[in-house]
């Protein structure tokens, strides 16, 4: 039985897995029903391409509850024809269990995307999770609209995000019109609403993995020299972010002191390292309260291209969307608004 995507008819109707008969889709972190409609309409597609197949829907970690998942297959089945719909299921991932809707699956079928699922978490386990790319690839949006007002190829796109051309595509459709294309398949942001920061926001938590420290000596160091040690110590692939990054990029913005240190690491393909953290302080301890202060925050950057720019004195600056996402996560979110509207205007003029 083979385990790994398989092109059924055009590249962008590829599936995750194909086990015999079975086709799946995985889908982690779903928050919006839209993406759960996109994952059933692309494999009634590709169930059209394999006579006799059945497919399964698999929803890893969703947010969306089991009554308004039950509303979606309705829909779903009222417009798709019965040979398809009789063959089609959801599947909500519930540890090493699956509910099906809108019936729950035989004994042979939990046991096949037990097997697969945990081969995908495996896979993904570096970090590269295909549940963040809407994320990445909103945010890698965000940042080109917000610094370069030129268009830009899917193939730009999909190497600075780091995900092949179907999921690429995939998001795209998924943003409809707050997509503008071009007559040359060039694509860019027609513009940015406050909704969809909100979605962005939503995501970054579990997207960014976002780790944070405490000081427990009762005397703790300032950001400003955690900074001083992390240019001696000089870890790759670090960038300073948060109130700091937002003010090397605005620098009359309405801050008062540093809170905390924002840090961002790459680590596009693996977990989080966490071993500079010691080094820079022994005096600093995970805490996983999120209503505990910290004082130095890590957050991770999935996208392919860093989008890190240098930094005097060593380390790097964390992009201006990246620095953005911190001072919303650290409730700073007058400043936040601050610093979105004096990008904004800053922008480069489009014609």
């Amino acid at each position: 039985m083979r385990m790994v995507p398989k092109p059924l008819g055009p590249s962008d109707l590829r599936v995750d897995g194909e086990i015999g008969h079975r086709l799946i889709e995985v889908k982690v972190g779903v928050a919006a029903l839209r993406n759960v409609r996109s994952g059933l309409m692309q494999l009634a597609y590709a169930m059209t391409e394999r006579p006799g197949s059945e497919a399964f829907l698999v929803l890893l970690d969703t947010t969306v509850t089991r009554e308004r998942l039950q509303r979606e297959w309705n829909l779903a089945a009222s417009v798709l024809r019965p040979e398809l719909s009789d063959r089609l299921s959801l599947c909500i991932g519930d540890r090493d269990h699956f509910i099906g809707i809108p019936r729950d699956t035989d004994p042979e079928a939990q046991r096949v995307l037990s097997h697969f699922v945990a081969g995908e978490k495996r896979s993904t386990n570096a970090g590269h999770a295909r549940g963040d790319a809407p994320f990445v690839v909103l945010k890698v949006l965000l940042h080109h609209w917000l610094t370069d007002a030129a268009p830009l190829s899917t193939d730009w796109l999909a190497s600075t995000a780091g995900y092949s051309y179907p999921t690429i595509a995939g998001v795209l459709r998924s943003l409809g019109s707050l997509i503008e294309r071009q007559s040359d398949r060039r694509i860019r942001l027609r513009w940015f609403s406050r909704d969809e920061f909100g979605r962005l926001l939503a995501a970054s938590g579990r997207a960014r993995a976002t780790v944070r420290f405490a000081d427990r000596s009762g005397q703790p160091r300032s950001p400003e020299s955690h900074i001083r040690r992390l240019e001696q110590l000089d870890p790759p692939n670090i960038a300073v972010g948060g109130v700091l990054g937002a003010r090397h990029y605005v620098a009359d913005l309405d801050l008062v002191g540093v809170p905390r240190l924002d840090l961002s690491q790459h680590c596009p393909r693996r977990p989080l390292d966490l071993g500079f953290v010691h080094e820079l302080d022994p005096a600093l301890k995970r805490v996983d309260d999120p209503l505990e202060p910290a004082t130095v925050i890590v957050h991770a950057v999935r996208h392919a291209a860093s989008l890190f720019s240098p930094r005097k004195g060593g380390l790097q600056w964390a992009d201006p969307v990246e620095c953005l996402l911190d001072l919303h996560e650290a409730h700073l979110e007058r400043q936040g608004a601050q610093f979105l509207e004096s990008l904004q205007r800053r922008r480069p003029k489009t014609s």
